[in-house]
Parts: C-alpha cells; structure tokens; sequence
C-alpha cells in the first residue's frame, strides 16, 4: 500500500505470520508494509490513519481488538488466519523480541522441509503446519521422521507422504486442522 511501511514486514500489524506465507516465500507479496503490498487492507489505512503514524501492531492500539477484527480468524487467504489474535496476543504477553524469535525459528524450520521434503505438492501444507502447530512439536516430528530407518530407501514423494501424516496425526491429537479455510464464494 502507498505510504504504508514498517520495520519487521515479517510479522503483520494485524498478526499474521508473513515469513510463513507462501506468497512471501514465493516473493510475490513483501509482507506487511513492505511496499505496494495488499492495497485493500482495511487494517493497514486504519493503522494510517492513526495522527499520520502507522501503529506497529493493532495490539498497541487502545481501540484493539476493533470491529476490523470480527470474524477475521473464520476464513483463510494465502495463510492461515486461525492464530492471529492469539499471536498478537502472545507477542504481548512474551514480548514481541521473544514471539520474534519463535516466528524467526519457525522460519527456519519451514525452509528446511521445503528444501529437503517439498515434492512440489507440499508448500502449502508445510506452512499451513509450522504456522498452526507448536515449534516443539514440529522439531520432534522431523527428529522421529529422520530417525527412520528406511528412509534413505524412498523417493521424494514417498517421504512427503509419511511427514505430512505424521504431521496430520500430530495436529488432529491438538484439535488443528491442517486445511486452509476457504470462505464460499456464492456465484
């Protein structure tokens, strides 16, 4: 958006989690503020219009949570919304240099399956995984998978197919659902 701009473009003003998107990854979108970006968002000409200074995170805001937020977290676009209350509320609660850390660890890990397990199916459930799920419970996924014996023995896809089930089982246990929510477009 013109004239919109922040310091961490990583993690957006309304809380979702940029460095886990796919059209971030894909450089097709520079995350929040960071150029032309999403020139519709409500939620960054609010932030605007805030005494012509851009409020870093909505939470920072004393109108915070505001209407722009009803219903945010029931539909998905490129990336998931399902978190991002709960993550701007845990980057209050930690600190955002913390909630900062985890995000950057979460990256880290991200670009470590799509590197060594994406067949050319699984982006999208990758960073639909590490954004929904715990750090923890990601790296212990990928410690168990690596573990396998047979694993040097399978193919690409092979090995896709075994991560994201064991990724899958893992989520269904915590009540996550690895699909993103697509809102129904009536024609």
């Amino acid at each position: 958006m013109k004239g919109f701009s922040r310091k961490n473009t990583e993690f957006s003003l309304c809380g979702l989690n940029c460095a886990l998107c796919v059209m971030h990854i894909d450089k097709y979108c520079p995350g929040c503020g960071g150029g032309e970006g999403n020139q519709t968002c409500r939620i960054a000409r609010c932030s605007m219009d805030k005494n012509g200074k851009n409020i870093e995170y909505c939470y920072l805001c004393n109108q915070y949570p505001c209407d722009k937020y009803d219903g945010i977290e029931n539909y998905d676009s490129f990336i998931t919304h399902r978190k991002q209350m709960k993550d701007l509320e845990k980057a209050k609660i930690i600190g955002l240099e913390n909630y900062l850390l985890i995000l950057e660890q979460k990256e880290e890990v991200l670009k470590y399956l799509l590197n060594n397990y994406n067949d050319g199916r699984s982006k999208n459930f990758y960073c639909l995984a590490v954004n929904l799920m715990d750090i923890n419970d990601i790296k212990e996924i990928i410690m168990q998978f690596e573990r396998m014996e047979d694993l040097r023995n399978m193919t690409l896809p092979q090995k896709a197919v075994i991560l994201k089930g064991m990724f899958s089982k893992v989520s269904s246990k915590s009540g996550i659902t690895l699909k993103l929510n697509k809102k129904k477009v009536n024609i």
